[in-house]
C-alpha cells in the first residue's frame, strides 16, 4: 500500500500549537438531552467510559519521558527481526508448488506480514494468474481470493468446471470441507450480476452448518469463525492478532514466519503506542476539552479508527494526521447535537464555508476555538501533504469540512422540526456528517501513493467507493446505537426511518427491522467490491482504506448490536497495550 520500503523507527512530531482564547459561560441548548455519546459516526463506541484508562495514559507517559530506553527495547527487536526475516526468504525461493504457494501467501498476509515481501508477493500473484487453473475447489477458491483481494484481474467462471448442467454446485463437492470452507471465503468478495458467487455462499453456508456437528471441536470453531464472520470483512490487524495464536496450533506451523509475526505484532504494537502518545500530546496542547467542557475527550478511541483504516505500520503519519481530524470532527458534532442553538449553528456553518478567520469575529466565544482548532489543524494537514508529496489540497480538504457542516445543519434543522425523513434521505446526508468523505480524502492524499490529477477530479463528485463504505459506516452505527439514541428521543437513524416508512411499531418488527438493515450492509458489501473488478483510475491504496473503514465500522459498532461479540475496550487492548508474547495467544472474537 504504501511506496515505502521500510517501517519508521520514529514518530514524526507535530508542531501544532492551540491558540489561547477565551470562553464564555455555556449558553442555553436547544436540545434538552446530554451527549455522553451521540451517533458521532466516525466515532466512538456507544459507551460513555473512556477507554484510555489511568494504567494506559501511564504506559503512555512513560513512551513519553523514557524514549531510551523504549528504544533500546526495539533496537534488540529490530535485530532479532532481522535474522529471523532472513530465514524466511528460503520459503519464498522454494515456492514452486502452486498449492503450497498459495497457502504460504495467505498465511504471510493473514499474519499481517505481507509489507515485508511486496515484491516476493506480487510475483507470486502474478504466477498465479499465469497457471493453469485446472486446480481442486480448494486451490481454485484460494487463488481466485488471492488474486481478487490484492487487486489482480479475476473472473468467477472459474467456478463453472464445480457446476452441474442445472447451473448447481455439485452435491460430490460436500465431501471436501476444506474446499467448500475455502469457497466460502471466496464468495465474499463476489460483485455484482456474478451469480455463481451468490450461489456458493449460500450453498456453502448450508452444508457447512450442517456439517459443523461432525466435525473435530477444533476444526468446528474455525467453521463457526468463518460464518459468522467470513475474513474478507476482518479488520486486518484484528485478524494477525487472533491468527498468531490459531497458526501457532496448527500441525506443521513455518516457525520462522510464526517468531517473526510474533516480533512484528509487538513491534507494531510499540510503535502504535508511541503515535497515540503523539496525539495524546497534541490533543492537550489544543485544550479543546479543556475549554468545551461538553465535548468527548476520545483521542485514544479515534486513534482505534486509522489502526483499522491504515494497517500497514508504514503509514505513521497518515495515523496520527487523520486521527487529529477526527477527534476534532467530534467535538463539533457534539456543538451540533447538543450544545449549539440553531442561530448558533447557522453562523458556525457559514464562518466554515468562508474558511477566513475573519469569519470567526461573529461566532461566540465557545465555537471561536474550535473553529481555530480546526482551521489550523486542516492547514497543519495539508501543509505536511505539500511538504511530503508536493500536492497543494487545502482546497480538497477544506471542501470536506464545508460539506460537513452543511450536513450537520440539516440535520439539526431536522431534528428540530421533527422530521423523519425516508431512508434513502437520511443515508444521503448521512454518509456526509459521519466523516467518511472527509476522512477518505484525508486518506488519498496523506498515502499520496498514485495521486495524478486525473484521479484528484474523480474526487469531485466523491466516487462511489466512498459512498458505499460511508453507507456501510453509518448503517452499522444505527445498529450499534440506535436503542441508545431511541432512550434520548433522537429518532433520527436508519432503523427509525425505515420502521416509519414501513409503519413498524412492535418489538419483533424492529428485529425485522433491524436484519433489513443487516442485508443491506450485505449488499454494499457486494457493490463495493465491484470496485475490485472495475478498472479504476484510483489507486489500490485508496480502494483498500475504503474497504478497510468498513471493517472497522463493524468492529466499532457490533458489540452495541451483538453483546456476544467483543467489546471495542477487547480489541483496544489487544491491539494496543496487550503485547502477544505475554499473554499466549489469546483469541478475540470478530463475530
Amino acid at each position: 500500500m504504501s511506496r515505502f520500503v521500510t517501517m519508521p523507527s520514529h514518530v514524526l512530531p507535530s508542531s501544532f500549537v492551540a491558540p489561547s482564547l477565551q470562553v464564555s459561560s455555556s449558553p442555553c441548548s436547544w436540545r434538552t438531552r446530554p451527549s455522553p455519546c451521540t451517533s458521532c459516526h466516525l466515532s466512538p463506541s456507544s459507551s460513555s467510559k473512556p477507554l484510555l484508562g489511568s494504567h494506559d495514559y501511564s504506559l503512555l507517559k512513560s513512551l513519553t519521558l523514557s524514549p531510551h530506553a523504549v528504544n533500546s527495547e526495539a533496537d534488540s527487536s529490530t535485530r532479532r527481526m532481522k535474522e529471523v526475516k532472513e530465514r524466511t526468504w528460503e520459503a519464498f525461493y522454494r515456492a514452486w508448488d502452486s498449492r503450497a504457494a498459495m497457502e504460504m501467501v495467505d498465511t504471510v498476509e493473514r499474519l499481517g506480514l505481507s509489507y515485508h515481501f511486496e515484491d516476493e508477493i506480487n510475483a507470486l500473484l502474478q504466477r498465479f494468474c499465469d497457471w493453469n487453473a485446472s486446480e481442486d475447489l480448494f486451490t481454485t477458491a484460494l487463488r481466485f481470493r488471492l488474486l481478487r483481494q490484492n487487486g489482480f484481474p479475476t473472473h468467477s467462471d472459474v467456478f463453472g468446471k464445480f457446476m452441474d448442467k442445472n447451473g448447481k454446485f455439485k452435491e460430490s463437492l460436500t465431501e471436501d470441507i476444506w474446499g467448500m470452507l475455502s469457497l466460502h471465503e471466496a464468495s465474499h468478495l463476489g460483485a455484482k450480476n456474478e451469480e455463481v458467487l451468490a450461489e456458493a455462499k449460500e450453498f456453502t453456508r448450508i452444508h457447512l452448518i450442517q456439517s459443523m456437528p461432525h466435525m473435530e471441536p477444533h476444526f468446528s470453531s474455525h467453521v463457526g469463525r468463518a460464518l459468522e464472520l467470513p475474513r474478507h470483512l476482518r479488520m486486518v490487524r484484528l485478524e494477525a492478532r487472533n491468527y498468531i495464536g490459531e497458526y501457532s496450533r496448527e500441525s506443521n506451523p513455518n516457525l520462522a514466519f510464526l517468531e517473526l509475526a510474533k516480533l512484528d505484532f509487538d513491534m507494531v504494537q510499540s510503535l502504535h503506542q508511541k503515535e497515540l502518545a503523539e496525539i495524546v500530546r497534541w490533543w492537550k496542547q489544543l485544550g479543546l476539552v479543556d475549554k468545551l467542557d461538553f465535548a468527548r475527550d476520545r483521542p485514544m478511541e479515534c486513534f482505534l479508527w486509522t489502526v483499522g483504516i491504515f494497517p500497514d505500520p508504514r503509514h505513521s503519519s497518515c495515523r496520527i494526521e487523520l486521527t487529529k481530524a477526527i477527534a476534532i470532527l467530534l467535538v463539533i458534532d457534539d456543538i451540533y447535537d447538543s450544545y449549539g442553538s440553531l442561530d448558533e449553528l447557522a453562523l458556525f456553518t457559514d464562518a466554515v464555508k468562508r474558511w477566513d478567520l475573519g469569519a470567526m469575529d461573529q461566532l461566540p466565544e465557545y465555537m471561536k476555538i474550535c473553529y481555530m482548532a480546526l482551521y489550523n489543524t486542516t492547514n497543519d494537514i495539508a501543509y505536511r501533504i505539500l511538504k511530503e508529496h508536493g500536492w497543494s489540497v487545502i482546497e480538497d480538504l477544506k471542501r470536506t469540512w464545508m460539506d460537513i457542516f452543511g450536513a450537520f445543519l440539516a440535520e439539526a434543522y431536522c431534528f428540530k422540526g421533527g422530521h423523519v425523513p425516508s431512508l434513502e434521505e437520511y443515508l444521503t446526508n448521512a454518509v456526509t456528517t459521519g466523516g467518511t468523505y472527509m476522512a477518505l480524502v484525508h486518506a488519498f492524499f496523506l498515502m499520496g501513493q498514485g495521486v495524478t490529477r486525473e484521479n484528484m477530479a474523480m474526487l469531485k463528485p466523491y466516487p462511489n467507493i466512498f459512498s458505499c463504505s460511508g453507507k456501510i459506516l453509518r448503517l452499522w452505527d444505527d445498529l450499534g446505537t440506535a436503542r441508545e439514541e431511541q432512550e434520548r428521543g433522537d429518532n433520527a437513524s436508519s432503523i427509525e426511518c425505515y420502521k416509519r416508512e414501513r409503519e413498524m411499531d412492535t418489538v419483533l418488527e424492529d428485529e425485522a427491522c433491524r436484519k433489513h438493515i443487516r442485508q443491506m450492509i450485505q449488499s454494499l458489501w457486494v457493490e463495493l467490491n465491484g470496485e475490485l473488478v472495475a478498472s479504476s483510475a484510483l489507486p489500490l491504496s485508496i480502494i483498500k482504506a475504503a474497504f478497510n473503514l468498513s471493517r472497522t465500522a463493524q468492529v466499532i459498532y457490533q458489540h452495541g448490536d451483538d453483546n456476544k461479540t467483543s467489546s471495542v475496550e477487547d480489541h483496544v487492548q489487544a491491539l494496543l497495550f496487550r503485547p502477544v508474547s505475554s499473554n499466549g495467544h489469546a483469541q478475540i472474537t470478530m463475530h
